[in-house]
């Protein structure tokens, strides 16, 4: 179990309102190791983001065990950061000030810390807008900013739920892409909610694909493409790819 982070075991969950119970969840059960990019897809309203709301705590399971793995027997839970559709940036407060709001929110403005982030800002290129109002950024250059202040923590385990799906499509293989990279070479754990069975397949290592509501695991999908630039661009570009993006499509009008 060492090189596991997260086991997800028959989780059942359902909304409950004036007109009735909605089950959204029925037995799901998966795990994630320690270094996975994760995609899972599934029909619309079949309970995707309320697998990542579970995860994050926001939300509690009516039956079945999540489970974290940590190298410190002491925690409970790995460090979770949870990057949602809308960069949700303050328009307030300038992209210094957002970046750092993590930082602030949780009393770790320390000097080191501080370094590490305007580090990462400049290895994404955020350097020469730090003093501007997020309305002044591009939809791309918001997200990698959303991305810096969700690293601020050092979060083990990134949740990802469709990031992208706001931006224009050029910029969103761009950003995509981007947001990828940098998430492997600090060697986080991520889950991504995407609808885009393209996106899915280039970025993740293994997809998960999802029934109709409520929501079961129909099909777990290793991904393994054979190109020596293993970036998220050029991977479209290997003889597998049209063959994984069939047999993701196949499972979901299967489906529908």
């Amino acid at each position: 179990m060492e090189d596991i982070i997260l086991s997800l075991k028959n989780i059942a969950f359902s909304y409950h309102s004036l007109n009735g119970e909605i089950k959204a969840l029925n037995n799901i059960s998966f795990s994630v190791k320690t270094g996975e990019f994760l995609a899972i897809v599934g029909p619309s309203g079949c309970g995707k983001s309320t697998i990542l709301s579970l995860i994050a705590g926001l939300l509690q399971p009516e039956s079945g065990d999540i489970t974290f793995y940590t190298k410190d027997p002491q925690d409970k839970k790995p460090g979770i950061g949870y990057m949602l559709q809308h960069d949700h940036l303050f328009e307030w407060r300038d992209i210094y000030k957002n970046v750092m709001l993590g930082l602030e929110i949780n009393k770790q403005m320390t000097p080191e810390k501080k370094e590490k982030v305007l580090a990462m800002v400049d290895d994404y290129g955020l350097t020469p807008f730090l003093h501007k109002k997020p309305s002044e950024l591009s939809g791309g250059l918001k997200q990698r900013a959303a991305l810096v202040r969700t690293l601020a923590l050092e979060p083990e385990i990134l949740l990802l739920d469709e990031p992208f799906s706001a931006l224009d499509y050029q910029t969103r293989l761009t950003v995509s892409a981007d947001i990828c990279r940098i998430i492997r070479s600090a060697g986080k754990t991520a889950i991504l909610i995407t609808h885009d069975l393209s996106e899915a397949v280039s970025l993740a290592e293994r997809v998960i694909v999802l029934s109709n509501r409520p929501a079961r695991v129909k099909a777990e999908i290793p991904i393994h493409l054979t190109l020596k630039d293993d970036s998220p661009l050029a991977s479209r570009n290997a003889p597998e790819f049209k063959d994984y993006f069939n047999l993701l499509w196949e499972e979901l009008t299967d489906e529908s």
